[in-house]
């Protein structure tokens, strides 16, 4: 087919956008059973592939578009929005107040965090394929997600190999190894997961070792303000200093920084309307002076619009979104800056409902990316992402609904994210001349460490990724595999980098395999 001649399936064509809604609906009571029973969410783009691949078999007439790989990724694309919007940007943000004694409040904040994560993806939609979210960096799920629908769609010996790394994937999970982890590190950016592993590996080890708690003395809070603040600095040089190169004008890039300094400012203006509403539905303002309230609007939006960044920064590079963590960062500067308890709250769950979405929808283009022909046709490659994006927003909608009406019936069963009750831990805690210290004297080497490794690495990010969420195991997988992966390069060449990438998209698909499997069996088999 002619390149003038192609046209990409319509998120509104009727079998693409009922079977769009159905698996959403899968997706988002994955996402809440998840996120309440067991704390985490999980990645459902391959689930959502393979329900697509599987329609594509039944021989009716209706179902015939699902053969098209375009039409398979509108649907995993729509499932995965779901599942994270419901789970991390919607009933983990609102679980926040009603755990802190103030129900009343869930619905003016399920309010501001439904807009916020709208605000959220289409930022990164006018944002991704530009200078500072290029479509070639890593995005390892995306990669994986497309792998997977191209070697069953092509069969051949790119099917044989995504078999064997998902059974070895399926294998090293039941063995209680993270596997998904050893794929992440066949695919993703080398020195930006050796900072992760490192740093994960450090805070597994070094307490114990040392005798010292680093998490009590803020060492991962403090990495990871200072290295945010260079990685923002950098971003803003990325966005006002430099230029629209010749590159991107040829072409380069599917969009220009013209159009993400668009993005960013609309979206900042946005999300200090959100704010602003919150403040006003909430009763904020009965709470503090008319300074300080307008000092949490400003903040609340730059909380929000920099967690992403940061956050997408992250899950480009590595495949992991450090979403609840770097909210809590911003939790605790706003403690330092003396916000009250229940604006603190709201400040900490609107700052959450940013980040995972944005994440979301870079891994979900990336595939798309990569099915499209990696940008060879500029106009189907953008005809495509303006699919994505409305099947993104079906997800979000199909999620705000169920959200809407089922959440209640969580929490009065004391069902929330476990991380909820972390922040309202840490709000009761309160401030301290102590806490502050110990940030302040962390973040210079998470500076020192981010400058380094510049805005192409996010090596300070990385590193306090792993400080905040990672462990022994976490650290000595992807340092391992990453070693393997260098050993095999050396002796093999580049050559053996494009099955090491199949190899490990398996990975990261018996990996999610399993997790859907065992944490659905868990959820379904009768409590004793």
């Amino acid at each position: 087919m002619n390149k003038e001649n192609r046209r990409h399936p319509s998120a509104f064509e009727p079998g693409i956008l009922l079977v769009n809604i159905l698996t959403s609906i899968v997706g988002v009571i994955i996402g809440l059973e998840l996120i309440v029973r067991i704390g985490i969410s999980t990645n459902t783009s391959i689930i959502g592939a393979l329900l697509a691949i599987i329609v594509s078999k039944i021989p009716v007439k209706f179902f015939r578009t699902f053969k098209d790989v375009n039409s398979q990724n509108l649907i995993q694309t729509s499932i995965s929005g779901a599942t994270f919007s419901a789970a991390n940007s919607l009933l983990l943000p609102i679980g926040i107040p009603f755990v802190m004694g103030r129900p009343d409040l869930v619905m003016p904040l399920f309010v501001g965090v439904f807009f916020a994560t709208v605000i959220d993806v289409t930022i990164m939609y006018k944002s991704f394929d530009s200078q500072m979210f290029p479509a070639e960096e890593p995005w390892p799920p995306g990669i994986a997600t497309a792998e997977t629908i191209l070697a069953v769609a092509n069969k051949g010996k790119k099917a044989v190999l995504l078999i064997v790394g998902a059974v070895g994937g399926i294998a090293g999970k039941m063995m209680g190894i993270p596997t998904d982890l050893f794929g992440v590190a066949w695919i993703g950016d080398f020195w930006a997961l050796t900072a992760f592993g490192a740093g994960a590996l450090f805070i597994g080890y070094a307490p114990g070792a040392l005798g010292i708690d680093f998490k009590s003395m803020y060492l991962p809070h403090g990495i990871m303000i200072g290295a945010g603040m260079v990685a923002l600095i950098q971003a803003a040089i990325i966005l006002f200093v430099k230029k629209d190169g010749q590159a991107s004008a040829a072409g380069k890039f599917g969009n220009s920084m013209s159009s993400m300094k668009s993005a960013l400012s609309k979206g900042f203006v946005a999300y200090i309307i959100v704010a602003m509403v919150l403040a006003v539905i909430s009763g904020l303002m009965d709470d503090m002076s008319v300074p300080m309230l307008i000092f949490w609007v400003v903040f609340a939006a730059f909380a929000a619009i920099a967690s992403e960044l940061i956050v997408g920064l992250s899950a480009m590079h590595s495949g992991w979104f450090p979403g609840f963590a770097t909210a809590l960062i911003f939790l605790l500067v706003g403690m330092l800056l003396g916000f009250p308890p229940m604006s603190l709250a709201i400040l900490v769950g609107y700052t959450a409902a940013t980040g995972p979405a944005f994440s979301d929808v870079g891994y979900d283009m990336k595939a798309g990316w990569i099915l499209r022909g990696r940008g060879q046709d500029i106009d189907f490659e953008l005809d495509g992402r303006k699919q994505q994006f409305y099947s993104e927003l079906i997800g979000i909608c199909v999620a705000g609904v169920m959200v809407f009406l089922f959440a209640n019936k969580y929490f009065e069963q004391g069902l929330f994210a476990p991380v909820a009750k972390t922040y309202k831990t840490t709000i009761e805690a309160g401030a301290s001349p102590q806490i502050a210290k110990y940030l302040l004297m962390w973040a210079v080497p998470g500076a020192i460490i981010q400058f380094i490794g510049g805005p192409s690495k996010q090596l300070g990010v990385l590193f306090a990724t792993g400080l905040l969420v990672g462990n022994t195991m976490t650290g000595l997988t992807v340092l391992g595999a990453l070693a393997f992966r260098a050993i095999i390069l050396k002796i093999k060449g580049k050559d053996a980098q494009d099955t090491l990438y199949i190899l490990g998209a398996g990975f990261l698909t018996g990996a999610a395999l399993y997790s859907f499997f065992t944490s659905t069996f868990k959820l379904i088999m009768p409590k004793k």
